[in-house]
Protein backbone atom coordinates (compact mmCIF):
# COMPACT_ATOMS: atom_id res chain seq x y z
CA UNK A 1 0.00 0.00 0.00
CA UNK A 2 1.47 3.46 -1.03
CA UNK A 3 1.81 6.67 1.40
CA UNK A 4 -1.73 8.83 1.50
CA UNK A 5 -1.69 11.26 -0.42
CA UNK A 6 -2.64 14.42 2.00
CA UNK A 7 -3.54 17.70 0.46
CA UNK A 8 -0.45 20.88 0.47
CA UNK A 9 -1.41 22.36 3.71
CA UNK A 10 1.75 22.21 5.44
CA UNK A 11 5.10 20.76 4.90
CA UNK A 12 4.53 17.66 6.78
CA UNK A 13 2.21 16.69 4.04
CA UNK A 14 4.56 18.15 1.42
CA UNK A 15 6.47 15.62 2.41
CA UNK A 16 4.15 12.75 2.55
CA UNK A 17 2.77 13.66 -0.67
CA UNK A 18 6.33 13.23 -2.21
CA UNK A 19 7.08 10.24 -0.25
CA UNK A 20 6.83 7.88 -3.44
CA UNK A 21 9.91 9.01 -5.18
CA UNK A 22 13.04 10.96 -4.66
CA UNK A 23 13.80 14.35 -5.78
CA UNK A 24 16.70 16.83 -5.73
CA UNK A 25 18.24 15.51 -2.90
CA UNK A 26 19.93 13.22 -4.34
CA UNK A 27 21.42 15.32 -6.86
CA UNK A 28 24.09 17.02 -4.11
CA UNK A 29 27.94 16.63 -4.34
CA UNK A 30 29.32 13.29 -2.21
CA UNK A 31 32.86 12.59 -2.62
CA UNK A 32 34.00 9.33 -4.51
CA UNK A 33 35.50 7.73 -1.11
CA UNK A 34 33.92 5.07 1.12
CA UNK A 35 32.91 5.29 4.88
CA UNK A 36 34.46 2.07 5.65
CA UNK A 37 33.24 2.44 9.56
CA UNK A 38 29.91 2.68 8.16
CA UNK A 39 29.89 -0.40 5.60
CA UNK A 40 31.13 -2.04 8.73
CA UNK A 41 28.35 -1.05 10.62
CA UNK A 42 25.84 -2.04 8.00
CA UNK A 43 27.36 -5.62 7.80
CA UNK A 44 28.85 -6.48 10.89
CA UNK A 45 25.69 -8.13 12.95
CA UNK A 46 25.68 -10.49 9.57
CA UNK A 47 28.99 -11.36 9.84
CA UNK A 48 27.90 -14.96 10.13
CA UNK A 49 26.59 -15.02 6.16
CA UNK A 50 30.21 -14.97 5.44
CA UNK A 51 29.88 -15.66 1.86
CA UNK A 52 27.02 -13.06 1.48
CA UNK A 53 29.29 -10.37 3.83
CA UNK A 54 32.13 -11.13 1.49
CA UNK A 55 29.84 -10.38 -1.61
CA UNK A 56 28.78 -7.43 -0.58
CA UNK A 57 31.42 -5.82 1.06
CA UNK A 58 33.43 -6.24 -2.21
CA UNK A 59 30.37 -4.38 -3.87
CA UNK A 60 30.75 -1.21 -1.17
CA UNK A 61 34.96 -1.77 -1.31
CA UNK A 62 36.19 -3.27 -3.89
CA UNK A 63 34.36 -2.56 -6.72
CA UNK A 64 36.05 -0.48 -9.16
CA UNK A 65 33.47 1.20 -11.58
CA UNK A 66 34.02 4.47 -13.52
CA UNK A 67 31.01 6.32 -14.69
CA UNK A 68 32.43 8.40 -17.41
CA UNK A 69 30.73 12.07 -17.28
CA UNK A 70 29.74 13.25 -19.91
CA UNK A 71 29.45 9.86 -21.29
CA UNK A 72 31.26 8.29 -23.92
CA UNK A 73 28.70 6.61 -26.41
CA UNK A 74 30.22 6.16 -29.81
CA UNK A 75 30.22 2.56 -30.15
CA UNK A 76 27.81 -0.55 -30.76
CA UNK A 77 26.18 -2.02 -27.35
CA UNK A 78 23.92 -5.28 -27.18
CA UNK A 79 21.91 -7.00 -24.41
CA UNK A 80 23.23 -9.36 -22.52
CA UNK A 81 20.38 -11.83 -22.30
CA UNK A 82 17.07 -12.24 -23.37
CA UNK A 83 15.26 -9.00 -21.77
CA UNK A 84 11.48 -9.18 -19.77
CA UNK A 85 9.81 -5.72 -20.94
CA UNK A 86 6.61 -4.78 -18.86
CA UNK A 87 3.80 -6.21 -20.93
CA UNK A 88 5.40 -8.49 -21.20
CA UNK A 89 7.62 -8.18 -23.74
CA UNK A 90 10.77 -10.09 -25.00
CA UNK A 91 13.15 -8.66 -26.77
CA UNK A 92 17.15 -7.85 -27.24
CA UNK A 93 18.38 -4.70 -28.34
CA UNK A 94 21.48 -3.30 -30.56
CA UNK A 95 22.60 -0.11 -30.53
CA UNK A 96 25.06 1.60 -32.29
CA UNK A 97 25.74 5.46 -31.87
CA UNK A 98 28.07 7.36 -34.10
CA UNK A 99 30.67 10.05 -34.00
CA UNK A 100 28.19 12.69 -35.49
CA UNK A 101 25.32 12.24 -33.09
CA UNK A 102 23.72 9.89 -35.48
CA UNK A 103 22.00 6.58 -34.18
CA UNK A 104 21.05 2.89 -35.66
CA UNK A 105 19.15 1.09 -32.86
CA UNK A 106 17.45 -2.78 -33.48
CA UNK A 107 14.90 -3.97 -31.16
CA UNK A 108 14.41 -7.39 -31.88
CA UNK A 109 10.90 -8.65 -30.28
CA UNK A 110 10.15 -12.39 -29.61
CA UNK A 111 7.41 -14.94 -28.96
CA UNK A 112 9.03 -16.58 -26.08
CA UNK A 113 10.55 -16.05 -22.78
CA UNK A 114 14.12 -17.38 -24.14
CA UNK A 115 14.50 -14.91 -26.99
CA UNK A 116 14.49 -17.91 -29.75
CA UNK A 117 11.37 -17.36 -32.12
CA UNK A 118 11.86 -13.70 -33.34
CA UNK A 119 8.45 -12.30 -34.78
CA UNK A 120 9.39 -8.39 -35.98
CA UNK A 121 12.38 -6.56 -35.82
CA UNK A 122 12.20 -2.65 -35.50
CA UNK A 123 15.06 -0.70 -37.27
CA UNK A 124 15.35 3.05 -35.80
CA UNK A 125 17.45 5.83 -36.93
CA UNK A 126 17.69 9.09 -35.72
CA UNK A 127 20.16 11.44 -34.06
CA UNK A 128 20.95 11.99 -29.81
CA UNK A 129 22.20 15.72 -28.11
CA UNK A 130 23.65 14.90 -24.71
CA UNK A 131 22.47 17.86 -22.40
CA UNK A 132 23.95 17.84 -18.97
CA UNK A 133 24.04 15.93 -16.00
CA UNK A 134 20.74 14.92 -14.54
CA UNK A 135 20.13 17.03 -11.12
CA UNK A 136 17.41 14.81 -10.44
CA UNK A 137 18.73 10.93 -11.01
CA UNK A 138 22.09 11.62 -9.91
CA UNK A 139 25.06 9.66 -11.72
CA UNK A 140 22.73 9.98 -14.79
CA UNK A 141 22.77 12.19 -18.23
CA UNK A 142 19.59 13.97 -19.66
CA UNK A 143 19.65 13.48 -23.68
CA UNK A 144 17.14 14.42 -26.54
CA UNK A 145 16.54 12.55 -29.36
CA UNK A 146 15.23 12.82 -32.67
CA UNK A 147 13.42 10.06 -34.95
CA UNK A 148 14.74 10.07 -38.84
CA UNK A 149 12.98 6.78 -39.38
CA UNK A 150 11.40 3.78 -38.25
CA UNK A 151 11.25 0.71 -40.13
CA UNK A 152 9.64 -2.92 -38.74
CA UNK A 153 10.36 -5.71 -40.42
CA UNK A 154 7.79 -9.17 -39.69
CA UNK A 155 9.46 -12.50 -39.77
CA UNK A 156 6.62 -14.73 -39.97
CA UNK A 157 3.21 -14.43 -42.22
CA UNK A 158 1.25 -14.67 -38.67
CA UNK A 159 2.96 -11.75 -37.07
CA UNK A 160 3.16 -9.91 -41.05
CA UNK A 161 -1.00 -10.29 -40.81
CA UNK A 162 -1.09 -9.52 -37.21
CA UNK A 163 1.03 -5.97 -37.35
CA UNK A 164 -1.10 -4.79 -40.98
CA UNK A 165 -4.03 -5.07 -38.96
CA UNK A 166 -3.02 -3.77 -36.13
CA UNK A 167 -1.52 -0.78 -37.84
CA UNK A 168 -5.06 -0.19 -39.60
CA UNK A 169 -6.91 -0.12 -36.87
CA UNK A 170 -4.57 2.81 -35.57
CA UNK A 171 -4.31 4.28 -39.05
CA UNK A 172 -6.66 3.99 -41.45
CA UNK A 173 -5.30 3.00 -44.93
CA UNK A 174 -2.24 2.36 -43.40
CA UNK A 175 -2.18 -0.51 -45.08
CA UNK A 176 -3.87 0.03 -48.55
CA UNK A 177 -6.86 -1.93 -49.37
CA UNK A 178 -7.51 -5.67 -48.62
CA UNK A 179 -3.74 -6.23 -48.51
CA UNK A 180 -1.27 -7.74 -45.51
CA UNK A 181 2.42 -6.83 -44.94
CA UNK A 182 4.42 -9.44 -46.24
CA UNK A 183 7.23 -11.24 -44.11
CA UNK A 184 10.82 -10.25 -44.62
CA UNK A 185 10.04 -7.36 -46.16
CA UNK A 186 11.12 -3.74 -44.37
CA UNK A 187 8.16 -1.39 -44.17
CA UNK A 188 8.20 2.33 -42.69
CA UNK A 189 6.39 3.20 -40.15
CA UNK A 190 7.36 6.95 -39.42
CA UNK A 191 9.93 9.13 -41.87
CA UNK A 192 10.67 12.42 -41.96
CA UNK A 193 9.78 12.52 -45.47
CA UNK A 194 6.15 11.19 -45.31
CA UNK A 195 5.15 12.49 -41.60
CA UNK A 196 3.42 9.08 -41.40
CA UNK A 197 3.23 8.17 -37.81
CA UNK A 198 1.69 4.74 -36.71
CA UNK A 199 3.37 4.34 -33.37
CA UNK A 200 0.36 4.52 -31.16
CA UNK A 201 -0.44 1.39 -32.99
CA UNK A 202 2.91 -0.48 -31.46
CA UNK A 203 3.03 1.62 -28.63
CA UNK A 204 6.30 2.42 -29.31
CA UNK A 205 8.61 5.44 -27.75
CA UNK A 206 12.40 5.64 -27.69
CA UNK A 207 12.38 7.97 -24.45
CA UNK A 208 14.71 5.36 -23.00
CA UNK A 209 17.47 7.85 -24.46
CA UNK A 210 16.59 10.89 -22.36
CA UNK A 211 18.65 9.25 -19.68
CA UNK A 212 21.62 7.67 -20.02
CA UNK A 213 24.49 6.43 -18.27
CA UNK A 214 28.07 4.58 -19.18
CA UNK A 215 30.02 2.57 -16.49
CA UNK A 216 33.48 0.69 -17.07
CA UNK A 217 35.25 -1.48 -14.46
CA UNK A 218 38.07 -3.87 -15.10
CA UNK A 219 37.06 -7.74 -15.03
CA UNK A 220 39.06 -10.13 -12.42
CA UNK A 221 41.37 -7.25 -11.52
CA UNK A 222 43.01 -7.20 -15.14
CA UNK A 223 43.47 -4.19 -16.04
CA UNK A 224 43.87 -5.36 -19.70
CA UNK A 225 40.12 -6.51 -19.52
CA UNK A 226 37.96 -3.40 -19.37
CA UNK A 227 33.96 -3.91 -19.71
CA UNK A 228 31.80 -0.92 -20.65
CA UNK A 229 28.05 -1.04 -19.79
CA UNK A 230 25.31 1.18 -20.88
CA UNK A 231 22.28 1.96 -18.88
CA UNK A 232 19.15 3.61 -20.57
CA UNK A 233 15.73 4.82 -19.52
CA UNK A 234 13.36 2.39 -17.69
CA UNK A 235 10.21 1.60 -19.35
CA UNK A 236 7.12 2.62 -17.64
CA UNK A 237 5.45 0.14 -15.94
CA UNK A 238 2.22 0.22 -16.92
CA UNK A 239 2.00 -0.18 -21.42
CA UNK A 240 -0.64 2.44 -21.38
CA UNK A 241 1.21 4.99 -19.96
CA UNK A 242 4.61 4.33 -22.43
CA UNK A 243 4.96 7.11 -25.13
CA UNK A 244 4.86 9.65 -21.77
CA UNK A 245 7.13 8.77 -19.41
CA UNK A 246 10.81 10.43 -18.89
CA UNK A 247 12.48 7.68 -17.51
CA UNK A 248 13.48 7.99 -13.80
CA UNK A 249 15.51 4.83 -13.80
CA UNK A 250 17.28 2.25 -15.89
CA UNK A 251 16.72 -0.95 -17.80
CA UNK A 252 19.21 -3.78 -17.63
CA UNK A 253 22.40 -2.58 -19.02
CA UNK A 254 23.62 -2.84 -22.43
CA UNK A 255 27.51 -4.14 -22.80
CA UNK A 256 30.02 -2.76 -25.48
CA UNK A 257 29.94 -5.54 -28.12
CA UNK A 258 34.23 -4.56 -28.85
CA UNK A 259 35.02 -5.31 -25.14
CA UNK A 260 32.31 -7.64 -23.49
CA UNK A 261 32.28 -9.92 -21.17
CA UNK A 262 34.15 -13.02 -22.93
CA UNK A 263 31.81 -15.37 -21.17
CA UNK A 264 28.21 -13.36 -22.51
CA UNK A 265 27.69 -15.71 -25.31
CA UNK A 266 24.34 -13.83 -26.03
CA UNK A 267 26.67 -10.45 -26.51
CA UNK A 268 28.53 -11.90 -29.65
CA UNK A 269 25.21 -13.40 -31.13
CA UNK A 270 23.05 -10.23 -31.13
CA UNK A 271 26.41 -8.04 -31.94
CA UNK A 272 26.43 -9.92 -35.39
CA UNK A 273 22.94 -9.79 -36.17
CA UNK A 274 20.41 -7.86 -38.02
CA UNK A 275 16.83 -7.15 -39.19
CA UNK A 276 16.98 -9.76 -41.75
CA UNK A 277 19.43 -11.85 -39.38
CA UNK A 278 17.19 -11.69 -36.08
CA UNK A 279 19.57 -13.25 -33.05
CA UNK A 280 18.31 -16.58 -31.89
CA UNK A 281 19.59 -17.32 -28.50
CA UNK A 282 19.96 -20.66 -27.22
CA UNK A 283 17.17 -22.52 -25.79
CA UNK A 284 17.67 -23.22 -21.89
CA UNK A 285 14.87 -24.74 -19.51
CA UNK A 286 12.39 -22.45 -17.53
CA UNK A 287 13.82 -23.26 -13.74
CA UNK A 288 11.97 -23.95 -10.73
CA UNK A 289 11.51 -21.24 -8.54
CA UNK A 290 12.93 -22.32 -5.34
CA UNK A 291 13.10 -19.68 -2.59
CA UNK A 292 15.97 -21.23 0.27
CA UNK A 293 19.13 -20.14 0.59
CA UNK A 294 20.69 -16.44 0.58
CA UNK A 295 20.91 -14.21 -2.33
CA UNK A 296 22.33 -10.66 -2.59
CA UNK A 297 22.62 -8.05 -4.85
CA UNK A 298 25.05 -8.23 -7.75
CA UNK A 299 25.55 -4.03 -8.24
CA UNK A 300 24.16 -1.25 -6.49
CA UNK A 301 21.13 -0.89 -7.68
CA UNK A 302 18.95 1.96 -8.42
CA UNK A 303 15.08 2.37 -8.46
CA UNK A 304 12.62 5.07 -9.75
CA UNK A 305 12.71 8.73 -8.85
CA UNK A 306 16.72 7.76 -8.06
CA UNK A 307 17.01 5.37 -4.95
CA UNK A 308 20.19 3.41 -4.18
CA UNK A 309 20.22 0.45 -2.38
CA UNK A 310 21.40 -3.35 -2.05
CA UNK A 311 19.75 -6.35 -1.21
CA UNK A 312 20.15 -9.33 0.73
CA UNK A 313 17.54 -11.97 1.29
CA UNK A 314 16.97 -15.42 3.25
CA UNK A 315 14.65 -17.86 2.61
CA UNK A 316 13.35 -20.96 4.67
CA UNK A 317 11.56 -23.05 2.37
CA UNK A 318 11.04 -25.30 5.35
CA UNK A 319 8.22 -22.70 6.87
CA UNK A 320 7.60 -20.36 4.04
CA UNK A 321 9.24 -17.64 6.18
CA UNK A 322 11.66 -14.83 4.73
CA UNK A 323 13.78 -12.32 5.96
CA UNK A 324 14.99 -8.87 4.05
CA UNK A 325 17.86 -6.69 4.87
CA UNK A 326 17.67 -3.63 2.20
CA UNK A 327 20.70 -0.74 2.60
CA UNK A 328 19.83 2.31 1.15
CA UNK A 329 22.84 4.67 0.14
CA UNK A 330 23.08 8.46 -0.53
CA UNK A 331 24.79 8.32 -4.00
CA UNK A 332 25.03 5.75 -7.14
CA UNK A 333 28.06 4.11 -6.26
CA UNK A 334 26.59 2.55 -2.99
CA UNK A 335 28.92 3.87 -0.60
CA UNK A 336 27.84 6.20 1.83
CA UNK A 337 24.97 4.46 3.65
CA UNK A 338 21.71 6.30 4.76
CA UNK A 339 19.51 3.79 6.61
CA UNK A 340 19.02 0.24 6.45
CA UNK A 341 15.66 -2.02 6.95
CA UNK A 342 15.15 -5.32 7.90
CA UNK A 343 11.98 -7.01 7.16
CA UNK A 344 10.87 -10.69 7.88
CA UNK A 345 7.52 -12.38 7.59
CA UNK A 346 5.89 -15.39 5.41
CA UNK A 347 5.26 -16.46 1.61
CA UNK A 348 2.52 -18.28 -0.14
CA UNK A 349 3.63 -21.58 -2.41
CA UNK A 350 4.74 -20.47 -6.01
CA UNK A 351 2.39 -21.14 -9.04
CA UNK A 352 3.47 -20.60 -12.47
CA UNK A 353 2.02 -17.24 -14.03
CA UNK A 354 -0.69 -17.49 -16.79
CA UNK A 355 0.57 -13.80 -18.27
CA UNK A 356 4.37 -13.84 -17.76
CA UNK A 357 5.97 -16.80 -20.01
CA UNK A 358 8.52 -18.42 -17.40
CA UNK A 359 7.42 -16.58 -14.29
CA UNK A 360 5.95 -17.63 -11.19
CA UNK A 361 3.72 -16.30 -8.51
CA UNK A 362 4.13 -15.62 -4.96
CA UNK A 363 2.15 -13.39 -2.21
CA UNK A 364 4.18 -12.05 0.31
CA UNK A 365 3.80 -10.81 3.82
CA UNK A 366 5.57 -9.23 6.84
CA UNK A 367 5.33 -8.85 10.33
CA UNK A 368 8.01 -7.03 11.75
CA UNK A 369 10.59 -4.26 10.89
CA UNK A 370 13.66 -2.77 12.01
CA UNK A 371 14.66 0.31 10.59
CA UNK A 372 19.20 1.62 11.86
CA UNK A 373 19.98 5.11 10.78
CA UNK A 374 23.36 5.22 9.47
CA UNK A 375 24.07 8.68 9.66
CA UNK A 376 23.21 12.04 11.50
CA UNK A 377 20.95 13.72 8.67
CA UNK A 378 18.80 10.76 8.79
CA UNK A 379 18.60 10.11 12.50
CA UNK A 380 17.58 13.55 13.16
CA UNK A 381 15.11 13.54 10.08
CA UNK A 382 13.58 10.72 12.27
CA UNK A 383 13.65 12.71 15.28
CA UNK A 384 11.32 15.08 14.06
CA UNK A 385 8.38 13.35 13.90
CA UNK A 386 6.17 13.74 16.56
CA UNK A 387 4.06 10.99 18.17
CA UNK A 388 4.95 7.28 17.38
CA UNK A 389 4.55 7.77 13.75
CA UNK A 390 8.29 5.91 13.07
CA UNK A 391 9.69 3.80 16.50
CA UNK A 392 9.57 5.87 19.85
CA UNK A 393 9.42 9.81 19.93
CA UNK A 394 13.07 11.29 19.92
CA UNK A 395 14.87 8.18 20.21
CA UNK A 396 16.95 7.25 17.24
CA UNK A 397 20.76 7.76 16.83
CA UNK A 398 23.18 6.79 14.38
CA UNK A 399 23.47 2.85 14.06
CA UNK A 400 21.22 1.95 16.27
CA UNK A 401 18.47 -0.70 15.49
CA UNK A 402 14.72 0.13 16.17
CA UNK A 403 11.93 -1.96 16.54
CA UNK A 404 9.07 -0.63 14.26
CA UNK A 405 6.66 -3.48 14.31
CA UNK A 406 4.36 -1.68 17.01
CA UNK A 407 4.24 1.66 15.21
CA UNK A 408 2.36 0.07 12.29
CA UNK A 409 5.81 0.93 10.32
CA UNK A 410 7.25 4.38 10.01
CA UNK A 411 6.07 7.25 7.68
CA UNK A 412 9.23 8.96 7.69
CA UNK A 413 10.27 5.90 5.27
CA UNK A 414 6.90 5.96 3.80
CA UNK A 415 6.29 2.48 5.34
CA UNK A 416 3.03 1.08 6.36
CA UNK A 417 1.51 -2.02 7.95
CA UNK A 418 -0.34 -3.96 7.43
CA UNK A 419 0.09 -5.03 3.78
CA UNK A 420 0.00 -8.05 1.02
CA UNK A 421 2.12 -7.56 -2.11
CA UNK A 422 1.46 -9.87 -5.14
CA UNK A 423 4.66 -10.75 -6.42
CA UNK A 424 6.59 -12.28 -9.84
CA UNK A 425 9.62 -14.36 -9.66
CA UNK A 426 11.61 -16.22 -11.99
CA UNK A 427 15.32 -18.31 -11.45
CA UNK A 428 18.37 -18.68 -14.33
CA UNK A 429 22.04 -19.44 -14.01
CA UNK A 430 24.60 -17.10 -15.34
CA UNK A 431 27.38 -18.32 -17.29
CA UNK A 432 29.12 -18.91 -14.22
CA UNK A 433 26.75 -21.24 -12.79
CA UNK A 434 25.37 -19.35 -10.42
CA UNK A 435 22.17 -19.09 -9.56
CA UNK A 436 19.96 -15.73 -9.97
CA UNK A 437 16.89 -14.77 -8.55
CA UNK A 438 14.54 -11.99 -10.02
CA UNK A 439 11.86 -10.37 -8.60
CA UNK A 440 8.93 -7.97 -9.71
CA UNK A 441 9.89 -4.49 -11.17
CA UNK A 442 8.11 -2.05 -9.41
CA UNK A 443 5.35 0.24 -10.41
CA UNK A 444 6.97 2.99 -11.83
CA UNK A 445 4.19 5.13 -10.32
CA UNK A 446 4.71 4.75 -6.80
CA UNK A 447 2.44 2.76 -6.20
CA UNK A 448 2.82 -0.87 -4.64
CA UNK A 449 1.20 -4.66 -6.25
CA UNK A 450 -1.00 -4.59 -3.60
CA UNK A 451 -3.72 -6.40 -5.89
CA UNK A 452 -3.21 -9.46 -8.24
CA UNK A 453 -4.42 -6.95 -10.98
CA UNK A 454 -0.96 -5.11 -10.45
CA UNK A 455 1.35 -8.05 -10.45
CA UNK A 456 4.53 -7.39 -12.44
CA UNK A 457 4.95 -8.09 -15.69
CA UNK A 458 9.19 -7.46 -15.70
CA UNK A 459 11.56 -7.90 -13.20
CA UNK A 460 14.18 -5.97 -10.91
CA UNK A 461 17.96 -6.30 -11.47
CA UNK A 462 19.05 -10.15 -10.48
CA UNK A 463 19.89 -11.40 -6.96
CA UNK A 464 22.64 -14.02 -6.87
CA UNK A 465 22.96 -16.74 -4.48
CA UNK A 466 25.24 -16.75 -2.31
CA UNK A 467 24.42 -19.38 0.36
CA UNK A 468 22.32 -22.03 -0.52
CA UNK A 469 21.02 -22.68 3.24
CA UNK A 470 19.78 -20.45 5.48
CA UNK A 471 21.82 -19.43 8.05
CA UNK A 472 19.95 -20.17 11.50
CA UNK A 473 16.08 -20.08 12.38
CA UNK A 474 13.92 -17.35 11.68
CA UNK A 475 12.52 -15.66 14.82
CA UNK A 476 8.77 -16.96 15.70
CA UNK A 477 6.35 -15.35 13.05
CA UNK A 478 2.86 -13.43 14.46
CA UNK A 479 0.13 -15.67 12.43
CA UNK A 480 -3.65 -14.61 11.99
CA UNK A 481 -5.14 -11.37 12.68
CA UNK A 482 -1.28 -9.91 13.88
CA UNK A 483 -0.01 -10.80 10.18
CA UNK A 484 1.83 -7.65 8.30
CA UNK A 485 2.67 -7.91 5.19
CA UNK A 486 4.64 -6.17 2.89
CA UNK A 487 6.72 -7.41 -0.71
CA UNK A 488 9.66 -9.47 -0.45
CA UNK A 489 12.00 -6.64 -1.37
CA UNK A 490 10.66 -3.83 -3.26
CA UNK A 491 7.92 -2.38 -1.30
CA UNK A 492 10.97 -0.40 0.52
CA UNK A 493 12.76 -0.01 -2.33
CA UNK A 494 10.43 2.78 -3.95
CA UNK A 495 8.98 4.29 -0.88
CA UNK A 496 11.68 4.46 1.63
CA UNK A 497 13.24 6.48 -0.68
CA UNK A 498 11.22 9.77 0.36
CA UNK A 499 13.71 9.54 2.76
CA UNK A 500 16.41 11.38 0.86
CA UNK A 501 13.56 14.32 0.04
CA UNK A 502 12.37 14.71 3.48
CA UNK A 503 15.93 14.69 4.65
CA UNK A 504 16.77 17.70 1.74
CA UNK A 505 13.56 19.81 2.49
CA UNK A 506 13.96 19.36 6.14
CA UNK A 507 17.42 20.59 6.33
CA UNK A 508 16.41 23.49 3.69
CA UNK A 509 13.60 24.20 6.15
CA UNK A 510 15.36 24.20 9.42
CA UNK A 511 14.98 27.44 10.25
CA UNK A 512 10.62 26.98 10.09
CA UNK A 513 10.15 25.79 14.39
CA UNK A 514 7.15 23.31 15.21
CA UNK A 515 6.39 22.62 11.14
CA UNK A 516 5.29 19.05 11.97
CA UNK A 517 2.09 18.38 14.11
Amino acid sequence: MGPHRLPLASIYLLLTLILPGLGSASSLHYSEGTSSRSIEKILGKFSKDFQCHHMLKHLYNGARIIVQMPPQMESHWVSTSCEVRPGPEFITRSYKFYSNNTFKAYQFNYGDNHCTHPTYTLVIKGKLRLRQASWIIRGGTEADYHLHRVQIICHNQVTAEEMSRKLNRSCPGFVPGQKVWEPNVSYDVWSDESGCNCFRALNFAMHELQLLRVEKQHLHHNPEHVMQELFLGDIHTDWTQRMYYRPSSYQPALQNAKNHDHSCMACRIISRSDEHHPPILPPKPDLTVGLHGQWASQRCEVRPEVLFLTRHFIFHDNNNTWEGHYYHFADPLCKHPTFTIYAKGRYSRGIPSTKVMGGTEFVFKVNHMKVTPMDTATASLLNVFNGNACGAEGSWHVGVEQDVTHTNGCVALGIRLPHTEYELFKMEQDSKGRYLLFNGQRPSDGSSPDRPEKRATSYQAPLVQCTASAVGPIESVEEGNQDRSINNGSKRSDHSGGAFVLLFIYVLSSMIKHIFR
